[in-house]
């Protein structure tokens, strides 16, 4: 059971909310045009290449709607700006993306977090409308966990109700996760409630068999989700240019990648043949898998060939309970089932650092400092 408040236990009939949302989206620079939003004095734009994450939170934005909630103002972040403004990653291009999921919605922007264009922005905004501010990170008091900051926040939009829906932020102890909690009263947003509640139940009480699935690069990052696992797991997986690299399995139900396919170089940049069915075999019987990292470089569609077999046999049995974790492992399954609608699973998570986080058992502040649910 999810232990904090949510938006099902709070009225937001006329109210004016704050939603913290993760629209931190992948971007490319492109002529301007149709489809991109330009940049002053260039003749670049910026286009988003994945709206995922976007999309993950709308299921909370239409709640509120449906449920009569008066304004809706949403802060986010986007890139790493270095505490200052930079064209190239307003949130912008990200307010245009909106508009066009939500049609219908009168969806605004302002280039502002705070001060009286922000004020201006939300009298002007219709009742059941969307006001996305500007890229928190543009100022410094946003990693700072700034109480000042997040109170001009609040001052600016005369937000009554804080809503942390930012599931992949909420690791990050910042104005928009922390300091925010203790001026508005605050609960979970829906995606930030089916990201614990889902991700906590495979660490607690997954059916079985349990399968887990570990790829990426880094052994450091990956060793302690193997530990943590090794007990729970009936079979861990283990992929990746860490399986490339050498690594060592200790445990019968540990198997580590055995064959792999190289480039011109030598380099093993994808697992085998062999090792992607002896995966097969182990997750063909499973009923709980939980996935953090490719399996190969995907970045490159000759190396992708395990990650796709594996993908889809998983996606394909829809009885599966089925957690994929790690951005460039959810990034690479949404991109498959933008091709194929017949592949599904349980919780394809817009966190990287707070899915690992949260499955190692670790503590999470924003999610920490959220009011609890009433018994």
């Amino acid at each position: 059971m999810f232990a904090k408040k949510t938006i099902r236990d709070t009225d937001v009939k006329g109210r004016t909310v704050l939603v913290r949302a993760d629209y931190n989206v992948p971007l490319e620079a492109v002529v301007a045009g149709e489809g991109a939003i330009g940049i002053a004095d260039t003749g670049e734009a910026m286009r988003i290449t994945s709206d995922f994450r976007i999309r993950a939170g709308l299921p909370t934005l239409q709640y509120l709607l449906e449920h009569e909630v008066g304004k809706i103002i949403i802060i986010s972040h986007l890139g790493r700006p270095n505490d200052e403004r930079d064209p190239k990653l307003s949130l912008a291009v990200v307010a245009e993306k909106l508009a066009e999921l939500l049609p219908g919605t009168a969806v605004n922007f302002v280039d502002e977090a705070t001060g009286p264009e922000v004020e201006a922005a939300v009298e002007s905004l219709p009742e059941g409308g969307i006001l996305l501010l500007e890229n928190l990170r543009f100022s410094p008091e946003e990693k700072a966990n700034s109480t000042d900051f997040a109170r001009s926040i609040v001052d600016s939009t005369q937000a009554e109700l804080f809503i942390q829906d930012g599931f992949a932020v909420t690791h990050r102890t910042h104005a928009s996760t922390v300091a925010i909690t203790e001026i508005l009263p605050s609960c979970a947003g829906l995606l930030l409630e089916k990201e614990v509640h889902t991700l906590t139940q495979v660490t607690t009480n997954p059916e079985r068999p349990f399968v887990v699935i570990i790829g990426g690069a880094k052994v450091a990052d990956k060793q302690p989700l193997i530990e943590q696992f090794y007990d729970l797991a009936d079979h861990i997986l283990v992929g990746g240019k860490i399986a490339a690299d050498g690594y060592q399995a200790k445990g019968a139900q540990i198997y580590v990648a055995e064959d792999f396919d190289t480039n011109e170089a030598g380099e093993k940049l994808d697992i085998g043949p062999i090792s992607t069915m002896h995966m097969i075999e182990a997750i063909r019987d499973a009923k709980t898998i939980l996935w953090n990292g490719t399996l190969g470089k995907v970045e490159d569609p000759a190396y992708a060939t395990s990650s796709t077999i594996i993908a889809k046999a998983i996606g394909e049995n829809h009885e599966l309970t089925s957690i994929i974790c790690g951005g460039d492992t959810s990034g690479f399954i949404e991109g498959l089932k933008s091709s194929d609608e017949n592949l599904q699973y349980s919780l394809i998570s817009t966190g990287g650092g707070a899915a690992l986080q949260l499955l190692l058992g670790k503590s999470l502040p924003g999610i920490d400092h959220l009011e609890d649910k009433q018994n």
